[in-house]
């Protein structure tokens, strides 16, 4: 599976647990974590895209790569470490939006030299 095609069935997704993390959907826009805790107050940890073929603990697991293979868009909460699937309506890998072309990166033309 690339990166680019996401799990699509959300129903079957979001049922489909696997053994040893929790498993839950992005909603629209999501960056922060909507898991609660035994207290019943949300964890607030920001979602990460996780590269979890290359982490040690899950290569050892290995549940993850079984059910979608080496190169699913997962993301990770850092807190909690509960697992969000991307959200079948978003397409854009970055969350921060599209950005801007910077001047910066630009190739300009030399100055011109006064000579006096």
């Amino acid at each position: 599976m690339a990166t680019g095609e996401a799990i699509t069935s959300d129903s079957q997704t979001a049922s489909q647990q696997l053994p040893n993390h929790k498993v839950k959907v992005k909603k629209a826009g999501q960056r922060a974590c909507n898991e609660k805790d035994a207290k019943g107050k949300f964890c607030g940890g920001h979602l990460k895209r996780w590269f979890y073929a290359k982490d040690a603990v899950e290569h050892e697991c290995g549940d993850i790569e079984s059910a979608w293979g080496p190169d699913a868009e997962v993301y990770r909460c850092e807190n909690c470490k509960a697992l969000y699937l991307p959200h079948p309506g978003e397409t854009k890998a970055n969350v921060a939006g599209e950005g801007m072309i910077s001047v910066f990166g630009l190739t300009l033309p030399p100055k011109e030299n006064k000579s006096s």
